[in-house]
């Protein structure tokens, strides 16, 4: 188990990379196709590059804010959250399984909700992954 101590404190670069890898790839892909995904969702052209760079930059400022400073990771955290609740109730609201169906043809809102809170979390924690403080365990 000490060895799983030591690991604990590099143990949000995991956290980061998935949410960093998901949101600058699905940023990045709206950049070329935002006439047409702005038709299909019936939102504004601007509004589609808003949330497109907000994905991108924001994940990029999550990861980077692993190298830097804490303000990094929590405004790139906080960049990405309103990204998801439009997602959710845009989109995916109504249906919680992610898998498409019928009535929610880009599926549910599992995996939004799962990254909300990913990205709720870094926003709250920041750059405070390592504790000298031994955590309480109840018995």
């Amino acid at each position: 188990m000490k060895s799983l101590t030591k690991l604990s404190q590099h143990a949000h670069w995991l956290l980061r990379a998935a949410i960093a890898g998901v949101f600058i790839y699905h940023g990045l892909d709206k950049f070329p196709k935002l006439d047409g995904m702005a038709a299909m969702m019936n939102m504004p052209v601007a509004m589609l590059f808003m949330v497109a760079s907000a994905e991108t930059v924001g994940g990029a400022l999550v990861l980077l804010g692993g190298f830097s400073k804490d303000w990094i990771t929590r405004l790139g955290a906080l960049m990405l959250v309103p990204v998801m609740l439009g997602a959710i109730f845009m989109v995916h609201w109504g249906q919680w399984s992610f898998v498409a169906s019928e009535t929610h043809a880009m599926g549910g809102m599992e995996f939004q909700v799962t990254l909300l809170l990913a990205s709720l979390y870094l926003f709250v924690k920041g750059n405070n992954v390592s504790s000298s403080d031994p955590v309480p365990v109840s018995n």
